[in-house]
């Protein structure tokens, strides 16, 4: 009783599940995008605040730069080796720390929470590839 007709669509697979670690990857990326942007406006506004001072515009051109690399790094986050460039971003916002004090302690905080994410989704999407 079931024709199909010419206006009938294919029957579309359903879409694989998405990674726990990369969906982890990409929300603590994008908080992380936030942070450094403000960052570097401060960073604007207190030259003089870290221990070495790169001037106004050099913050600003810092704070871009490493901006971009977080832009990208969300961008290219479905490819295997997103993740070791995750680990990057985390270690030049630890670096930060020179030049905002402050950063040391954010970028502790967000270097904890990548590696929590990454360990943890890495483990919940075995469980699930097995569990499957």
């Amino acid at each position: 009783m079931s024709e199909q007709t010419a206006d009938a669509e294919p029957e579309r697979r359903p879409a694989a599940p998405r990674s726990v670690q990369r969906s982890l990857a990409s929300i603590i990326l994008g908080f992380e995008l936030i942070v450094v942007f403000l960052a570097a406006l401060v960073n604007y506004g207190l030259p003089t605040g870290g221990l070495i001072s790169l001037g106004p515009v050099g913050s600003l051109v810092a704070g871009g730069v490493l901006c971009l690399l977080i832009i990208l790094t969300l961008g290219l986050i479905r490819r295997p080796f997103a993740i070791t460039l995750g680990w990057i971003v985390q270690v030049l916002i630890l670096l930060g720390g020179f030049f905002n004090v402050a950063m040391f302690f954010v970028g502790a905080l967000f270097a904890a929470m990548w590696a929590y994410g990454m360990i943890r989704g890495a483990r919940i999407d075995r469980w699930n590839k097995e569990n499957a």
